[in-house]
């Protein structure tokens, strides 16, 4: 099932997909879903980013990739740098090489503090598209991650929320820059599962309803210039596009 947040003369409203409609519901994190009986023909819908979550995690993934004692470490985001699909990313210029880094996001489906192997993926609502923007020469300068991912519109999510992904261990990620091709990869080539991922934030920090957990680049990170368009497409979930400003 696709959940999808749409811009409507009302306002954001959420929605699902049937059969080429969005069909509008109050609360996408309610069981069963309450249809409004308002809906919205795809053509005609304008997505906005699926969730507006209060928290965004992103995981470094230090195994193989140096000699950190923990294989996995996370760090904040701000949710004001989240934009919508077809956003336009304003780079931040004279700071370094701006990356396009494309990944899997995690939109937490219900409170998760201290999750399992066991019982993790029962906390998750879906999947969707994210591309983790980043000034990567802030990198050596900053290690708290702070510098370089805090830009206007540094987070596009989207296009929808995909709540049946098959195998989000096993998922395809392609990065188009114009049209072509840069970066071809998956989940597969990260290090650490999404369980995994999952079990150590939630050991740490209780996350809500409509967080994110972005899952990390596995060799997705392409430079982009102003003026380029950058499409993430995830396997079984879409496609996520923006504009360089």
């Amino acid at each position: 099932m696709r959940i999808a947040r749409i811009n409507t003369a009302a306002g954001a409203q959420h929605a699902v997909e049937r059969d080429g409609t969005w069909h509008h519901v109050s609360d996408p994190f309610e069981a069963p879903l309450c249809y409004t009986g308002d809906a919205t023909p795809h053509e005609e819908a304008v997505f906005l980013a699926p969730v507006a979550p209060a928290v965004v995690i992103g995981i470094g993934h230090n195994r193989t990739l140096n000699d950190h004692p923990l294989p996995i470490q996370a760090w904040h985001k701000s949710v004001h740098t989240v934009a919508s699909p077809e956003d336009a990313i304003v780079a931040a210029r004279d700071r370094g090489i701006v990356h396009a880094e494309g990944e899997l996001a995690v939109v937490i489906g219900k409170t998760a503090t201290d999750l399992t192997a066991e019982n993790a993926l029962e906390h998750v609502l879906g999947y969707t598209c994210v591309n983790d923007v980043t000034n990567v020469d802030q990198n050596a300068l900053d290690e708290r991650n702070f510098q370089g991912k805090a830009g206007v519109n540094y987070t596009p999510l989207g296009p929808w929320i995909e709540t049946e992904l098959p195998d989000p261990e096993q998922a395809a990620i392609d990065v188009h820059v114009n049209g072509t091709a840069r970066a071809r990869s998956g989940t597969f080539n990260l290090p650490s599962s999404v369980v995994e991922c999952l079990t150590y934030v939630t050991s740490w920090l209780t996350l809500e309803p409509g967080d994110v957990v972005m899952t990390g680049a596995p060799g997705t990170a392409v430079p982009v210039e102003p003026g380029d368009r950058v499409d993430i497409v995830v396997e079984g979930i879409g496609t996520l596009s923006s504009t360089v400003a």
